[in-house]
C-alpha cells in the first residue's frame, strides 16, 4: 500500500465511522424512538393457594360487578405490565390515533378474561386524572375468541413517564401456557413497541462496538505498519536556500522540521550574505529555479525582478569582549564609536583600552539594519585593518576590521580585546566569548521592541525571482514557515511572526 493510500484509509476510515455513529443516532433517536410507548409484563404468574390463603377474600373482591356472584374463582393468574413512554418526545392524547372515542390502547389478554385490575404505580400523580373510572378504562371479554381485554385511555404521557396495570385473570380456555399479554393501539408518526428489561448490552450495542473496534484495530495497524503518510504541506523537490547568515539557523532548523513530514523534499544552504543572496536568485533564479533568498531587510536597487514576502521581525544586539565590563551603552555612545569619535573605552566608563571596531562587510543585511537603526543611516568610515592582524600586533590606537558571517563576527570580538560588534540577538545570546549591551538600559527582546524601547530590530525577508508557482517546494515552504509549524521554530530563536504583529503586512510591531 503507497503513502497515499495509507493517508487515505487513515481519513476515510475515521470518516466512515463518525458517519456511521450519525446515521445509528440518527435511527435510533430520530427514526426509531422519536415516538415510542413501550410495554413491558413485569409479571405473569399462576395463583397458587399459598396466595389465596395469604389474602383470603381479595380475589373475591376483584370480582367485576356483572360476574356471576356464584362462580368459582379458579384456574387464576395475576399479570403486572409497566407502560412507558420510552421515545424522545412527549405524548399528547391526541397521538393516540384508535377509533374508539376516549379509548387509546388495549391490553389484550387470550384464552383469559379479567376477574379485576388496578392501576399502580404512577410515575406521575397527575397521570392518575386520565386513569379513573369513566375515563376510558375498562375490562371487557371477546368471548367469540376467548380474548380479556383491558381499554387504556389516551393517557398524555412526558419522556420517562409510567404506570403499571395489576389485572387478575382466570383461564377461559386450553390447558397449556397462557400466549404472552399484548398491548394493541397507533401512535399519529410512532410506534408502540415490547420492551425487554435490560441487564446488559444490547446486540445493536455490542454490534456498534465491534464495528467501532475493527475500525481503530484497522487505523492502528496501517499507522504502525505501514508509512507514514505525507503532511497536508508536503511538497517533494530540491530547494536551494542563500543569503543572510543571521537567520540562517532558523532556516536551517525550519528545513530539519519540514523534511521530518516530507521525506520527499532536499534542501541545501548557501549564507554567505544578504547582497550576494540576491544577486544569485537574481542571476540564477530564472524560472523559479529552486532557489530563495533570504535577507535581513529590504532589497536594495538593482533587483527588479525579485519579489518579496516577509517572514519575521528579527531582533539584533550589539556585542562586546567579555572582559571589557561594559553592560549598557546609549545609541550616541554606539555612533560615535562606529564614526570614530569614541577611541577608548575609558570615555564610557570602561577600562583604558583602544576600541576595537568590528563590522560586517559591505552586502550584509545585518550591517545595513545596524546603520538604519542605530547610525541614524549613517555609514562607517574608518580605516580598515585584517582582523587578524588586529589581534596579534595590537595597535595603540583605535582600529577596524570587517568580516563576511554572523560567526565570523561573534568568533571574533570575543578574540579580540577591546572589540565592539552586532549580531542576530539569538545567535549573540548563546556566544560565550562576548557579552550583550543594553542600549539605553533597554534589553533585547520582543516585548522591549513592541514597546517601543528597544530600536534594533529588522525584518526578514524571502526573496524570488518572479512568482512561485502554487504547487513549488519554494512556496510549500514559504506557507510551512509562515502559516504553520515554521513559526513555532520563529519564535524559538527568539523571532516573530509577522501575523503576530501589530502590521502584519509591514512585519511592524509599531502602528
Amino acid at each position: 500500500m503507497t503513502q497515499v493510500d495509507n493517508y487515505l484509509v487513515q481519513i476515510g476510515l475515521p470518516l466512515i465511522a463518525l458517519a456511521v455513529s450519525l446515521i445509528a443516532f440518527l435511527w435510533e433517536f430520530v427514526v426509531i424512538r422519536r415516538k415510542q410507548l413501550g410495554y413491558r409484563v413485569q409479571m405473569d404468574t399462576p395463583v397458587t393457594g399459598e396466595i389465596e390463603s395469604a389474602f383470603p377474600g381479595v380475589l373475591t373482591q376483584m370480582r367485576p360487578d356483572d360476574a356471576d356472584s356464584g362462580a368459582e374463582l379458579k384456574d387464576l393468574s395475576v399479570v403486572l405490565i409497566r407502560i412507558e413512554n420510552n421515545g424522545v418526545t412527549d405524548i399528547d392524547s391526541a397521538d393516540y390515533s384508535m377509533p374508539d372515542g376516549p379509548v387509546g390502547l388495549h391490553l389484550h389478554f387470550p384464552r383469559r378474561r379479567v376477574v379485576g385490575m388496578a392501576v399502580t404505580e404512577l410515575s406521575e400523580p397527575t397521570l392518575g386524572d386520565h386513569l379513573e373510572p369513566g375515563r376510558g378504562i375498562d375490562a371487557r371479554e371477546d368471548t367469540a375468541h376467548h380474548i380479556g381485554i383491558i381499554d387504556l385511555p389516551r393517557v398524555p404521557m412526558n419522556r420517562r413517564d409510567h404506570y403499571k396495570i395489576l389485572a387478575i385473570l382466570q383461564r377461559t380456555t386450553g390447558g397449556s401456557d397462557y400466549p404472552e399479554p399484548t398491548l394493541y393501539g397507533k401512535l399519529k408518526g410512532g410506534r408502540i413497541t415490547e420492551t425487554r428489561s435490560q441487564t446488559g448490552v444490547s446486540r445493536n450495542m455490542l454490534g456498534f462496538m465491534a464495528f467501532l473496534v475493527a475500525v481503530i484495530v484497522i487505523q492502528f495497524s496501517i499507522t504502525l505498519l505501514g508509512d507514514d503518510p505525507p503532511a497536508p504541506h508536503c511538497v517533494r523537490g530540491s530547494l536551494t536556500l542563500v543569503g543572510s547568515s543571521a537567520f540562517e539557523p532558523v532556516v536551517r532548523d525550519a528545513t530539519a522540521a519540514y523534511r521530518k513530514g516530507c521525506s520527499g523534499a532536499d534542501f541545501t544552504f548557501a549564507f554567505e550574505g544578504s547582497e550576494r543572496g540576491l544577486t544569485r536568485v537574481d542571476e540564477e533564479g530564472g524560472g523559479n529555479a529552486g532557489l530563495l533568498a533570504i535577507t535581513d531587510g529590504p532589497k536594495g536597487v538593482g533587483y527588479p525582478g525579485l519579489l518579496p514576502r516577509p517572514l519575521a521581525m528579527a531582533v539584533f544586539a550589539v556585542v562586546v569582549h567579555r572582559d571589557l565590563g561594559i553592560r549598557d551603552l546609549t545609541r550616541e555612545q554606539i555612533r560615535d564609536l562606529y564614526q570614530g569619535r569614541i577611541t577608548n573605552w575609558n570615555q564610557v566608563g570602561g577600562p583604558d583600552h583602544p576600541v576595537r571596531v568590528i563590522n560586517r562587510a559591505l552586502g550584509s543585511g545585518t550591517r545595513e539594519t545596524f546603520q538604519q537603526r542605530l547610525l541614524d543611516g549613517g555609514s562607517v568610515a574608518l580605516p580598515q585593518a585584517g582582523c587578524r592582524a588586529i589581534r596579534f600586533t595590537a595597535p595603540p590606537g583605535l582600529s577596524a576590521c570587517e568580516v563576511p558571517l554572523t560567526r565570523d563576527m561573534l568568533e571574533t570580538v570575543a578574540d579580540i580585546p577591546g572589540a565592539i560588534g552586532y549580531a542576530s540577538y539569538a545567535e549573540a545570546a548563546h556566544s560565550a566569548g562576548t557579552v550583550t549591551v543594553t542600549i539605553d538600559g533597554h534589553r533585547p527582546g520582543r516585548d522591549e521592541v513592541v514597546a517601543g524601547g528597544y530600536p534594533f530590530w529588522g525584518v526578514e525577508y524571502a526573496y524570488s525571482n518572479g512568482e512561485l508557482p502554487h504547487d513549488s517546494l519554494e512556496a510549500a515552504f514559504l506557507r510551512y514557515l509562515t502559516d504553520n509549524a515554521g513559526k513555532d521554530v520563529v519564535r524559538t530563536h527568539g523571532d516573530t511572526p509577522c501575523d503576530e504583529l501589530a502590521q502584519p503586512g509591514a512585519c511592524s510591531p509599531q502602528r
